[in-house]
């Protein structure tokens, strides 16, 4: 199967290549020949792809970097993995996933859908196909740019929709809460002043007093820390004001 697919991408790669020289691929699976298929299929056509064999690589590389998208060749049976699908999704909510699988079932199609799943593909695939659901996919994915997503530890936030999740619980922030959340996330790594804070999400002329950004700091907290008593993401920096690390 490997020799018929690398031929075809060969005569893919003939036809021209797209301009995708930014653009980083991350290849899940553990079929090693199907896995140098798809990294030649896919920088054959200029992007740049990293290959992950096993859960816990693939779960550390989505938290340390963003990837343009994400293409996950499932084992049978595909129920042993629905997890990871759902963990992929999570960290890299702005990603296209498409799956690759053998089963041509419906109901696992369906299932890896809701899941989160943006495209399936069924194996074996037709390489010049297989580039082109994945375009398509980045396109319409470039219409929600990564400032809509944000995603820490196990907390993710959508900025369009004001949704925060941790874990799988949703958690539930007012609306100064969340604007404090997203003011502090976009300026990640930067000592922020109270003044600043305040200045920002309540505004110049409205907002009361210092004591109401530590309010707001320690309720952010008290919901999305492990331990809102020893914080590890909301910082205090003191005689100035606070700090988010990722």
């Amino acid at each position: 199967m490997g020799t018929a697919m690398l031929s075809v991408a060969a005569s893919t790669s003939s036809a021209g290549s797209w301009s995708t020289r930014t653009q980083r691929i991350l290849v899940i699976g553990n079929d090693g020949v199907l896995q140098k298929t798809l990294q030649e299929i896919f920088s054959s056509q200029g992007y740049e792809v990293e290959a992950a064999f096993d859960e816990d690589q693939v779960l550390e590389m989505l938290r340390l970097e963003p990837f343009s998208a994400v293409v996950l060749d499932l084992p049978q049976p595909i129920d042993s993995t629905f997890e990871l699908c759902k963990e992929i999704v999570r960290l890299a909510p702005g990603s296209p996933l498409l799956i690759l699988s053998a089963s041509s079932h419906v109901v696992d199609k369906v299932l890896l859908l809701e899941m989160g799943a943006d495209d399936y593909v069924t194996v074996p695939f037709s390489p010049r196909e297989l580039v082109a659901r994945l375009r398509a996919l980045m396109r319409r994915a470039v219409r929600r740019t990564p400032e809509t997503f944000y995603a820490y530890e196990d907390v993710t936030v959508d900025f369009l929709t004001m949704d925060v999740t941790r874990g799988s619980e949703t958690v539930s922030l007012t609306a100064k809460e969340f604007q404090t959340l997203e003011f502090m996330i976009k300026n990640a790594r930067r000592v922020i002043s109270r003044n600043e804070l305040l200045n920002e999400v309540w505004g110049f002329q409205n907002y009361p007093c210092t004591r109401t950004v530590d309010t707001h700091i320690l309720k952010l907290r008290q919901k999305l820390e492990s331990d809102p008593s020893d914080p590890s993401h909301f910082l205090t920096v003191h005689g100035i004001g606070y700090k988010f690390i990722p």
